[in-house]
């Protein structure tokens, strides 16, 4: 169990695709002497990152699943979240952020703040998690961590601090300047293990001590000691490290550091600014809601003798059972204790407890508050929370994105049908932001998640875990049928078959209805149709609605009026008015012209405004109507209604026209007339089908 609480620190690291977090994460394992070798991400021998443990992450280089480490620097233990980069797996990165204290944010030298960049930091802002930015890849070509830090301000409204500056760029790297101590800073030995100070070099001084004087004219409208100690020329290190850190947990300040991970240059003065800027648990305030006093809220206490309070963040099905990591707030728990379900109000004893290496797993006796940890073999869900049960507290829970894209899936054979229902019931539970469902109307499995990636990982990971062989194609639009136009009807239905027959007669009317799916007006008069019959017309104009004459497709929007009718006093029955009821309907249909009608989605785009234009392009070319635009200083809105057939793969064409920094969201908006064109190529491959 951690003893002293200020000293811990609960850390993610995040970014755009590329910039290096994996490998960033493998250098501070390495230099924390929690793994004895490093191994690339896409490495020559094979093994890959630390971090990286599924298959599939090795064979393409890019981390699916966020994975928890431990490690110690300094005597400060640390907590750390490797996250994804690629926004098809951003709810990773919304529930670690949830759950951390602090991040680094990590920046390319090249690229600078990228479209990611954009997206994880919003997601900081929301659970106001304090950052550190690591601009890496200085050795690159066309390196420059002083334009991304000037971007940090421009694109992410961010005050950055530079804390140092490159010695060298690109081939010509060596190491960093820090600008409190005004020393050198290389890093020698095969991985850079050994930490050497020296002067600054001359031809660097003059940048070194201009860049001081800007780090501390912003440090000093934070803190008035040190703006004190300037006017007197008295600063020292101590002032200045207690300034920043203060304006970083205030969330005022970014203080900005520099190197490359890959060359192993800039990681471990990176190690000690999180030890001194970034928030232990007992800095942070976090607050639960009473479930028994109407939600009100109940500051949480870093204090392993208070009462439990804990959050279950994300959750790993593995074939021993379900593996769920959990925060702790408040209390502590041990091994053999027994934990409450806020949700559900079950109860559950803790068997196995443990911190997690990746994939590993070293159990452990006992964790208190503030403290990141993993239970074996608890059943609950993403976003649970766990008391003792003294009281019932619930913490906020975690933001879930909307599904964006669909897609429809096929099972083989029989063996991959039930292979494929363990294996969709697992990843539902594992990933709120995949979704499957049965839809009833076209009776196609379909699975929904956060773009083509997302889908075609889970779809890869059905083959390879579970070896279900699927097929998979777009999903069919849910089409619909109405008329355009009022038809009379006056139909007979007679039957004789020795004995007692059938009759009925109906006649009346079919005209479009403004709104709703279908109503039945009874104008009967003078008991020609006697009332027992009435509701067997109903029956029968209900049951044609199910397939139209068009295509087959659900007919909506009608109204049926029955006026007239006869009855014969031993063949009339409720099936013979029903039969009646749908010879009338059909014998109408046809002559309302009728038409075919496809769904509308409303869709919202939040752009950058430089990607307006192009944006609206995306949405012209899909028979978009724009509905509205709004301007909100650097993003634009753009509202539309578009035809759900034409959305199929749109998340993919808006990532490319607006290099990945747009978002949009889509829901049923309302039923519209398909233009002629279409509906007949519509209408005629549903008749090939």
């Amino acid at each position: 169990m951690i003893k002293e609480l200020t000293k811990l620190r609960n850390i993610g690291i995040s970014a755009h695709i590329d910039s290096g977090k994996t490998t960033l994460t493998e250098r501070i394992l390495f230099y924390t002497r929690k793994i004895h070798a490093i191994h690339e991400v896409k490495g020559k021998d094979g093994v890959g990152a630390t971090m990286d443990s599924m298959e599939l992450e090795k064979e393409r280089g890019i981390t699916i699943q966020s994975a928890a480490t431990h490690c110690t620097w300094k005597g400060h233990p640390i907590n750390i979240i490797d996250t994804p980069g690629h926004v098809d797996f951003t709810i990773e990165v919304e529930r670690s952020l949830r759950v951390l204290d602090g991040a680094i944010l990590v920046l390319c030298g090249v690229g600078g703040v990228q479209s990611q960049s954009v997206t994880v930091d919003r997601q900081m802002k929301r659970y106001n998690v304090p950052r550190i930015a690591f601009v890496n890849k200085c050795d690159r070509a066309g390196a420059n961590p002083l334009k991304v830090a000037d971007q940090l301000r421009e694109k992410l409204g961010h005050v950055p601090v530079l804390l140092q500056i490159p010695l060298g760029l690109e081939a010509a790297h060596e190491g960093v300047v820090d600008l409190i101590r005004m020393k050198a800073v290389t890093f020698e030995g095969p991985n850079g293990e050994e930490v050497l100070e020296q002067d600054i070099p001359e031809e660097l001084l003059p940048l070194a001590r201009e860049k001081r004087e800007e780090m501390l004219d912003t440090l000093s409208l934070f803190s008035d000691e040190l703006t004190e100690a300037i006017l007197e020329e008295a600063v020292t290190e101590e002032l200045i490290h207690a300034a920043v850190r203060r304006a970083t947990l205030d969330l005022r300040i970014t203080p900005v550091l520099l190197g490359s991970a890959y060359k192993n240059k800039g990681v471990q003065p990176l190690l000690d600014a999180v030890i001194r800027y970034l928030p232990s648990p007992a800095d942070v305030t976090n607050v639960a809601l009473d479930a028994d006093r109407d939600n009100e809220e109940v500051p949480l206490k870093s204090d392993p003798d208070a009462p439990l309070v804990m959050l279950a963040f994300k959750l790993e099905v593995t074939r021993y059972g379900q593996l769920t990591y959990v925060r702790l707030y408040q209390g502590s728990i041990e091994k053999g204790s027994t934990i409450v379900n806020t949700r559900t109000g079950k109860v559950s004893k803790v068997g196995r407890l443990g911190r997690m290496h990746a994939d590993e797993m070293e159990d452990i006796d006992a964790a208190a508050a503030g403290d990141i940890v993993a239970l074996f073999g608890i059943d609950c869900a993403s976003g649970d929370t766990f008391t003792d049960g003294s009281r019932r507290l619930t913490m906020t829970s975690i933001y879930v994105p909307e599904p964006v894209i669909s897609l429809a899936i096929k099972p083989k054979d029989k063996k991959a049908e039930m292979n494929l229902s363990k294996a969709l019931t697992r990843f539902t539970k594992e990933d709120p932001t995949f979704r499957s469902f049965l839809d009833e109307e076209t009776g196609e499995t379909l699975i929904c998640g956060m773009g083509e990636l997302h889908l075609d990982v889970y779809v890869e990971r059905m083959r390879r875990e579970y070896g279900a062989e699927v097929s998979t194609g777009q999903p069919k639009v849910a089409y619909r049928e109405t008329i355009t136009q009022r038809a009379d009807f006056d139909y007979t239905h007679k039957k004789q078959t020795g004995g007692a027959g059938q009759y009925g007669r109906v006649a009346g009317f079919i005209e479009p209805l403004a709104e709703g799916d279908y109503e039945f007006v009874n104008r009967i008069t003078g008991g020609v149709i006697p009332q027992e019959f009435i509701p067997s017309c109903d029956k029968g104009f209900r049951a044609c609605l199910k397939k139209g004459s068009l295509g087959g497709f659900p007919i909506t929007g009608v109204r049926v009026t029955i006026h007239d009718g006869n009855t014969h006093p031993v063949d009339s029955s409720d099936l013979a008015f029903q039969q009646a009821a749908i010879g009338a309907f059909r014998q109408a249909y046809e002559k309302a012209k009728p038409q075919l009608m496809e769904p509308l989605m409303r869709v919202v785009v939040e752009t950058p405004t430089e990607f307006q234009g192009a944006v609206l392009g995306t949405l012209n070319q899909r028979r978009g109507i724009i509905i509205s635009t709004a301007e909100d200083g650097t993003f634009s809105s753009i509202e539309a209604e578009v035809p759900l057939s034409e959305m199929f793969g749109y998340s993919t064409v808006l990532r490319s026209a607006t290099q990945g920094k747009a978002e949009f969201t889509m829901e049923f908006s309302r039923y519209s007339p398909v233009p002629r064109g279409i509906a007949e190529e519509v209408i005629r491959r549903k008749k090939a089908e």
